[in-house]
């Protein structure tokens, strides 16, 4: 059985994402610790968009050490630094994730681990 992704007419949506996923009985889950802009020696990449392609892409290689791929996601969670991030983020995360959305909460915070890390997302992903 497929996912089930539920937005109800009544309930506006205000982005690309979607308001509940359902999981059929047997599914894998997989929940991605969360991953923040640094390459693949642990240097924390300089600005924003560098820092989101780097969270992406962290985030796409340890779904492919369990067999899936971004299509799998179906939840989300962001944390920015700053607001002014929103848009820089979108832009980013456009070039991996795309229709069906996943779940997503985005939460602007006032500082990550370290004060050069500038957004942090979380993932859960699941698959038959």
């Amino acid at each position: 059985m497929p996912v089930t992704r539920h937005n109800p007419k009544t309930v506006p949506l205000s982005g690309k994402y979607t308001h509940g996923v359902e999981l059929p009985p047997g599914q894998r889950v997989l929940y991605v610790s969360g991953q923040v802009g640094t390459d693949a020696k642990g240097k924390v990449a300089a600005g924003i968009e560098k820092q989101c392609d780097n969270v992406w892409k962290n985030i796409g290689t340890v779904l492919k050490s369990a067999g899936m791929n971004y299509a799998d996601i179906v939840k989300a969670t962001v944390y920015l630094t700053d607001s002014r991030y929103i848009g820089a983020y979108r832009a980013v995360r456009d070039k991996y994730i795309h229709d069906p959305f996943p779940a997503s909460t985005l939460v602007i915070v006032s500082a990550l681990a370290s004060p050069d890390m500038l957004v942090e997302v979380e993932v859960v992903a699941a698959k038959p």
